[in-house]
């Protein structure tokens, strides 16, 4: 009787486990919770947005709440953009405070440090996100084209390692993009 008793306890530590890994392999990964899709854990009101998103989608908060300015470019270059044939996706804009946390908690998960999550997610107070200043756009021919064209709507890559990664500098319609950092660990604008 000891025996099948042992047999059971080891039958339920094996399933236990299992269970657990599977639960664990089901956590979203950051690109798939900065596309909204999460199994709806940050709500769009947090600024989530969903895949097909794009710049004239005001139903978003995502949308609704960047920045009037680099909104009104965005939509001109989008809209030029159109002509070529080349659509612009939000993948990311406004962000609550709540949200660009969960997204910085999860990063220091998935890098492994928060030195190293620091070069791909900011904190609430410094992210341009937050404040309604950047927008994350796609896919790879939206940020071709803006990569080739933004400077002329004011519209600027801002780091090497985020092509998707976009900010209103109005003065780059006269005198061209500034110089990129290397990652988000380069900008001032991030020093605590």
């Amino acid at each position: 009787m000891p025996s099948a008793v042992g047999l059971v306890v080891v039958i339920a530590t094996v399933i236990g486990t299992l269970v657990h890994q599977a639960a664990s392999s089901s956590a979203p990964s950051l690109s798939e919770v900065l596309r909204g899709d999460h199994g709806g854990a940050t709500a769009e009101a947090d600024g989530a947005v969903p895949d097909g998103a794009t710049v004239f989608d005001d139903e978003y908060p995502g949308v609704a709440n960047l920045d009037p300015d680099l909104l009104q470019a965005l939509r001109e270059a989008a809209t030029d953009a159109a002509d070529e044939g080349v659509e612009f996706y939000v993948n990311s804009g406004w962000r609550a405070p709540e949200y660009q946390d969960q997204l910085l908690s999860e990063a220091i998960s998935e890098y492994g440090s928060e030195a190293e999550a620091a070069r791909w997610v900011a904190t609430p107070k410094t992210s341009a996100h937050v404040s309604g200043d950047a927008i994350d756009v796609g896919p790879s021919d939206a940020t071709a084209w803006l990569s080739e064209h933004g400077a002329k709507y004011g519209l600027c890559q801002i780091y090497d390692n985020e092509p998707w990664h976009y900010e209103l500098r109005p003065e780059a319609i006269d005198h061209g993009c500034p110089a990129t950092y290397a990652d988000p660990t380069h900008d001032p604008r991030m020093q605590p």
